[in-house]
């Protein structure tokens, strides 16, 4: 469809069949086969570009493009989901992120979250002048360059643009708009959005700058400058602020201001406000046009700030942005993010698995965002403003990164880490509680995993919060008065078909599992400080994940309120919210990071425990309900959703590691980029955390429980990684003899010492190390195979 996409094409790999020899179980013989888009040898040739070079922001803007990856989603009239990520140019946990939008979020809800850009979508409706939400859909104003007639919004008028012209990089996006021949060149500071327009000749090069549906307030100030406050969709304390400042490089030749008047009975003329000269305006989509008189060439530029008042945000404006010098902001955009990326060198791979890694370890640092540099002023969330003695962060996402990415942020970033710990410590302060997300809690993970890697922070002043989150019926754990009471959380059972997409349940089964495993991370913070009452509470109810567990199916289970088994029950159906929490009973459970000893337990063993395990990556996904990003399938296992994240390295505790190394490279091989775009994503990114899986599984190692100091680990597609730890010291992975064939580990020494672990710990590198793998292309089965040297769990191992 798109002129690039032979381009793109030719850097996806071809696919050739695994050798009959591996087809040893269900679990192997269900990988199918392997990519050649692994790393070749260990001679291979260093990467030409530099990191900052490799990565490419438009990665995880696509979805899979293969039926038997995708499962049954979307529902009808619904887009597939793509990663959801955004090209936007943008600083590392950047408070502002000046994108690309083809998606009209203000008509429609296309897929999943409001993200703005879509790949597959083929016409530009405009530019965000800052993000404005998490995913940036909604974020304003909205500003696009049109030459000749224009259209106001919600109808907007759009572009088609070039797709072999479009180019994305960290700090920098750029795309021919065809319909208008002007060309739009994106990039950011912290605090504001740079926008280069190069029109050709016309009389009639105009900028529509506008608030989004709810609308506000819009002032042309002078002949440069216009300014606007939103009406609402901004909370007191978002980072984005709900005032702009938008100021042009040269005076416009003329403009107006317009809205939509929603109080015109029916439809077409009348409906909109649009009158020449006006300088104010309120209401829906309140916003300004300005037209300048331009030669072939020309550029215009627009730059854009925002506030929590007009001062604010004009003071942003000029302290950051001071003069028009476009090519001083990208490189000094370009260089912040070379800086981050640096920290971590691979040497091997193919360049798609190398552009790959960059992309993901790029989008592996979208949250949380920063809200104010120390000595910045910020508003907190009384609506206060202050001066930050500490760089402040917004919110985590405990559901999504708080598994996999605040770990990555922790080896490269700790004081980054230290003080997204105080942000969420001051925001406790402020409200009574920690924050937290979904049908878990979390907060605990981020502490507990700071404190056992070493990350020095004041741990007796946050655990009252965490314990208060635990402990109180009124506070974020929305069913804490149940689990409490009853050791498991029920369901109701909803009247018809429970079937997919039911949205109104407590996901009980799933929200117990959670809650134990946020139970087990505060029952260590308990024992560290001291408080054996509260470490023998809690972890006594780290072991309620057993109360969900039904044996005579074996498999975790909703229960009604009176303590039995929700019937019918299909384990391959995403409930959704229904006992689960979108994902099946099939991907829930192996929801016990803590205790894979004790589920091991539960069904009955270690062989019983690696046939399940077969048959959840071998069992054809045949449910009847969607859930919408329940895709990148392989059997019933779904890499787009968090859930089930961790099973492929749960054989680690088991002692068959060989199918992780199997499994592991074919998730990084099948699951991303394999679409015809070389950009599709499983699911949804969810702000960094499907990238982050990809960061460090295709290093070597995995966080199973981002709460413990463990890495599991898996097999590597680099000959060679040394990540730049954020205390100074070097971890280096070298995988000798590596190839696509050659993925299973045959030995391994740490240090100089020989190592039988699939797994080590923070403290075995914490002072830096070099683990040494010889690779092979049949498993060794001995290797890691020892109960003795599975990783530790709650339960131990009874011989």
């Amino acid at each position: 469809m798109h002129t690039s996409l032979a381009r793109l094409h030719r850097h996806t790999p071809s696919i050739h069949n695994r050798r009959a020899a591996l087809t040893i179980t269900l679990a192997i013989s269900a990988l199918g086969s392997i990519g050649t888009g692994h790393a070749q040898n260990n001679h291979a040739t260093p990467p030409a570009l530099s990191a900052v070079d490799e990565a490419n922001p438009l990665v995880g803007t696509a979805p899979l493009d293969k039926q038997a990856l995708i499962g049954n989603a979307p529902p009808p009239g619904e887009l597939l989901y793509p990663g959801m990520t955004s090209p936007a140019a943008s600083l590392p946990q950047s408070a502002t992120e000046t994108a690309p939008v083809n998606v009209n979020i203000d008509l429609s809800y296309p897929a999943g979250v409001a993200t703005p850009y879509y790949y597959g979508r083929p016409t530009m409706i405009g530019f965000t002048g800052g993000g404005g939400s998490t995913y940036g859909g909604r974020g304003g104003p909205m500003i696009m360059p049109v030459v000749g007639d224009w259209t106001m919004p919600p109808d907007y008028a759009p572009s088609y643009y070039d797709k072999a012209s479009e180019k994305a990089s960290p700090g920098y996006y750029a795309v021919d708009l065809a319909t208008f021949h002007t060309r739009v060149e994106l990039t950011a500071t912290q605090w504001t959005s740079l926008m280069r327009f190069t029109f050709p000749a016309s009389h009639r090069s105009n900028v529509i700058i506008n608030l989004r549906r709810a609308g506000g307030d819009v002032e042309v100030v002078d002949d440069r400058t216009i300014r606007g406050v939103a009406a609402s969709g901004h909370s007191k304390n978002d980072s984005d602020s709900p005032w702009f400042v938008a100021e042009f490089s040269r005076p416009f030749a003329s403009f107006g201001t317009f809205r939509a008047n929603h109080d015109t009975p029916g439809w077409g003329l009348g409906d909109q406000d649009v009158q020449a000269g006006r300088r104010t305006v309120s209401g829906s989509y309140a916003g300004a046009y300005v037209t300048f008189d331009t030669q072939a060439g020309e550029q215009v530029l627009v730059r854009v700030a925002h506030g929590h008042s007009a001062d604010e945000a004009e003071q942003r404006l000029h302290s950051e942005d001071p003069n028009w010098d476009f090519e001083r902001v990208h490189t000094q955009a370009r260089a912040a993010w070379a800086k981050l990326l640096d920290r971590v060198e691979v040497t091997g791979g193919t360049p798609k698995q190398r552009m790959l890694f960059y992309s993901t370890l790029y989008h592996s640092f979208a949250s949380p965002r920063l809200v104010a540099r120390k000595g910045e002023r910020f508003t907190d969330a009384s609506g206060h403003v202050q001066t930050a003695d500490y760089d402040h962060y917004g919110p985590v996402p405990f559901w999504d990164t708080g598994r996999n990415q605040i770990v990555l942020l922790m080896l490269l970033e700790p004081q980054v880490v230290q003080d997204i710990m105080r942000s969420e410590l001051d925001r406790a302060r402020e409200r009574g509680y920690m924050d937290t997300s979904f049908h878990g809690d979390h907060a605990a993970f981020l502490y507990d995993g700071a404190w056992q890697r070493g990350v020095p922070f004041d741990y007796a002043a946050v655990y009252p919060y965490l314990r208060k989150n635990a402990i109180d019926p009124n506070g974020p754990r929305g069913y804490l008065a149940e689990y409490m009471k009853n050791g498991w959380i029920s369901d109701v059972v909803p009247p018809g078909s429970p079937s997919p997409p039911y949205a109104g349940g407590k996901a009980g089964a799933a929200t117990t599992l959670e809650y134990a495993w946020d139970d087990h991370a505060l029952a260590d913070i308990a024992r560290r400080l001291g408080k054996t009452d509260d470490a023998q509470m809690f972890l006594r109810r780290a072991a309620n994940y057993r109360n969900v567990f039904d044996p005579s199916v074996g498999f975790v289970r909703g229960r009604t309120a009176d303590g039995k088994w929700i019937a019918p029950f299909d384990p391959g159906e995403p409930y959704y919210n229904f006992m689960m929490k979108e994902a099946s009973g099939w991907s829930t459970l192996w929801l016990v990071p803590h205790d894979v000893q004790g589920l091991i337990d539960l069904l009955g063993g270690r062989d019983a425990f690696n046939a399940k395990l077969d048959a959840f990556f071998s069992t054809p996904y045949q449910a009847k309900g969607i859930c919408r990003d329940c895709t990148g399938m392989i059997g019933e296992y779904v890499q787009g959703n968090q859930p089930d994240q961790q099973a492929a390295y749960l054989y680690a505790w088991s002692g068959q590691p060989w199918k992780t190394q199997a499994l592991i490279r074919r998730i990084l091989d099948e699951l991303y980029g394999s679409d015809a775009s070389g950009y599709g994503f499983p699911g949804m990114d969810d702000q960094g955390s499907t990238s982050s899986w990809y960061v460090l599984s295709a290093m070597g190692f995995y966080p199973v429980d981002p709460s413990s100091p463990d890495y599991i680990l898996g097999s590597p597609i680099f000959d060679r990684v040394r990540l730049h730890m954020g205390n100074g010291k070097v971890l280096e992975i070298v995988a000798r003899n590596n190839s696509a064939q050659n993925m299973y580990i045959q030995s391994a020494a740490l240090n100089g010492k020989p190592w039988t672990k699939p797994w080590f710990s923070h403290a075995d590198i914490a002072n830096g190390g070099t683990l040494v793998l010889t690779m092979g292309s049949e498993p060794n089965k001995a290797w890691g195979a020892d109960p003795r040297d599975a990783p530790p769990s709650m339960s131990e191992h009874q011989p």
